[in-house]
């Protein structure tokens, strides 16, 4: 039986909310088991720790697919609750999937058993059992062209135009105008960013993170919709001066926030090119002349093997090698996030340590040039 596109995008995932459950019980249970399961307590045990420093920085790494997966109010409440004071991410999951929704669009439920060829023809994308219409994701690409478009033509680290991006939602809120949540009704005309409101602004990661002070680095930016908007971007201005985005800049930038922070857990959902540019942040303000301790804390959340010897499995002692993670308080888990985070966080959370700890203001630091 053929399936039309609003049979498919039809019900939409629904993100868990940590402040809804109290996972100590079971996650205490679980610190008196074995394998996985004494790993996970340990690490809800870190991350404890991480936010009860005093006047340390708690540093989150996303990758993988984790906003269009369900896992976006577990990072929108770390944000609010300062439980998190930067974040380093894919671009996918902070533009294609958290910026995405926040203009009003949705991850839908779907199967990782459909016709592939047929989504295609429909204008519908996978992710693994999550369906996202593209001709949404096309007004997503294209908003961040027209916000390019409206800055002054220069080099921007990625936190900044994402504070950008941020101030462009607020903007539409204000308004009363932003992309509609329902692209069977709208998305199909209107490709520019440009459509009229039919659902309240929805929040986000981009949106707490620039009202809580919080930096944001996507060190592979153009990765994603965000790359698609600005390629738009610096087409349509070829021989005149265009806005870029200088991935030096992030790294300087997240290593003014290693020194300010002084002591730093790292907590890392997924592996490859974040877990690695803030564990990186040790060794670069050493060549600045400005030695700190490795990061004190870290725990890595992943299904990735080490034997490959990929960046994502790579463990957390293996990373000390290298001058960048203390041996003291790390933990590995190996689960898929989904399972996984929510019950850390959910511990972590319902413990109270970051009641009365207050925002360390990072973005602050960064604007100001380290200062």
């Amino acid at each position: 039986m053929a399936h039309t596109k609003s049979d498919l995008l039809r019900q939409p995932i629904a993100h868990i909310d940590i402040k809804a459950f109290d996972a100590r019980p079971i996650v205490d249970a679980m610190g008196r088991m074995a394998f996985q399961a004494r790993n996970l307590h340990r690490a809800a045990a870190i991350l404890d720790a991480m936010v009860r420093e005093p006047d340390g920085g708690v540093i989150l790494c996303l990758a993988g697919s984790l906003v269009s997966a369900g896992l976006k109010q577990v990072i929108v409440d770390m944000i609010r609750h300062d439980m998190v004071d930067a974040i380093v991410s894919t671009g996918a999951n902070i533009v294609d999937q958290d910026f995405f929704e926040s203009l009003g669009f949705k991850h839908y439920v779907g199967t990782p058993h459909a016709d592939d060829q047929a989504l295609r023809e429909l204008g519908i994308d996978r992710i693994y059992d999550t369906f996202i219409d593209e001709d949404e994701l096309r007004i997503c690409d294209m908003t961040v062209a027209k916000i390019a478009a409206e800055l002054e033509p220069r080099p921007y680290s990625s936190r900044e135009f994402l504070g950008e991006m941020a101030k462009y939602l607020l903007a539409q809120r204000k308004s009363g105008v932003q992309t509609s949540g329902s692209a069977h009704t709208t998305a199909s005309t209107n490709a520019t960013g440009n459509a009229q409101a039919q659902s309240p602004l929805v929040d986000g990661i981009v949106l707490a993170a620039h009202e809580c002070g919080v930096p944001i680095f996507c060190p592979a930016f153009s990765d994603c919709s965000a790359g698609f908007g600005l390629v738009h971007h610096q087409w349509a201005r070829q021989g005149k001066p265009h806005l870029s985005i200088d991935s030096a800049r992030d790294f300087l930038e997240l290593t003014w926030v290693k020194l300010a922070a002084k002591e730093t857990g790292l907590f890392m959902v997924g592996g490859g090119v974040p877990k690695n540019f803030a564990q990186d942040t040790v060794v670069a303000a050493d060549l600045l002349g400005k030695p700190v301790s490795m990061h004190k804390f870290a725990v890595q959340l992943t299904v990735a093997d080490e034997r490959d010897g990929a960046l994502s499995g790579s463990t957390l002692r293996e990373a000390c090698s290298w001058g960048k993670v203390d041996t003291a308080f790390e933990q590995m888990v190996y689960g898929e996030a989904t399972t996984t985070m929510p019950l850390i966080v959910s511990h972590a959370f319902h413990a109270g340590g970051w009641k009365g700890r207050g925002a360390r203001r990072f973005a602050e630091v960064c604007a100001g040039g380290g200062q």
